[in-house]
């Protein structure tokens, strides 16, 4: 589990495809981006922290980072989902189904467009999915060697990139995005749906993606 020092975050693998779940604490309101599965131990860390969740934010749609959201649902039933539009059909798809090791995904009540999305800047990143999203947060952290925060997704990962081979994905289309994450700070420290934590500078560098 990683903390920081302003917004406190913390960041762990959930389900069985081992997703990057993060919750974001601000002020009592807790922020969950991409809640995988393990509903229970998402609500248990965030009433740990004495705090209320305000909103679920998705990256995307594919069954392994929406998993835990019918569970923190019926745990905070005042929170909002944020979601991009482009996704909004991907939930409901028959290829975005995998039981049993993850739920029957079906459209979430109370969702509303990533763009909407409090606390973050919101930005449209498709490529892996039609409607795929990072959340970039401007001085999350300013006193670290990494003051700025990417949640990712699976647009970027440490080296690599989201696959394109399934339905709704397109390679020339996430190179597109993949553009916009360049000129983002070379500090902004990414959160990816999978794998290590990165930086843009070392994504820029060596990431054959970016080049």
């Amino acid at each position: 589990m990683i903390y920081s020092v302003r917004m406190k975050r913390i960041s762990f693998p959930t389900g069985t495809f081992e997703v990057n779940s993060t919750i974001i604490y601000n002020d009592g309101d807790a922020y969950v981006v991409d809640p995988g599965a393990d509903a229970p131990y998402i609500a248990a860390q965030i009433r740990k922290e004495g705090a209320s969740l305000k909103a679920i934010l998705l990256t995307h749609a594919h069954f392994d980072h929406i998993g835990g959201v019918e569970g923190l649902l019926n745990e905070f039933p005042g929170a909002i989902v944020y979601l991009g539009e482009k996704d909004f059909p991907v939930v409901t798809h028959p290829f975005n189904q995998l039981p049993p090791d993850y739920p029957p995904c079906k459209m979430f009540p109370n969702v509303l467009p990533a763009t909407e999305a409090p606390l973050v800047e919101t930005i449209s990143t498709p490529g892996h999915t039609p409607g795929g999203v990072c959340y970039f947060i401007r001085n999350f952290d300013p006193i670290s060697s990494t003051p700025h925060l990417l949640l990712s997704g699976d647009t970027l990962f440490f080296g690599s990139v989201g696959r394109t081979d399934l339905p709704g994905g397109d390679m020339a289309t996430l190179s597109r995005s993949l553009e916009k994450l360049k000129l983002l700070p070379a500090d902004t420290l990414v959160i990816p749906g999978h794998g290590p934590e990165t930086t843009i500078a070392r994504e820029i560098q060596s990431n054959p993606f970016l080049s």
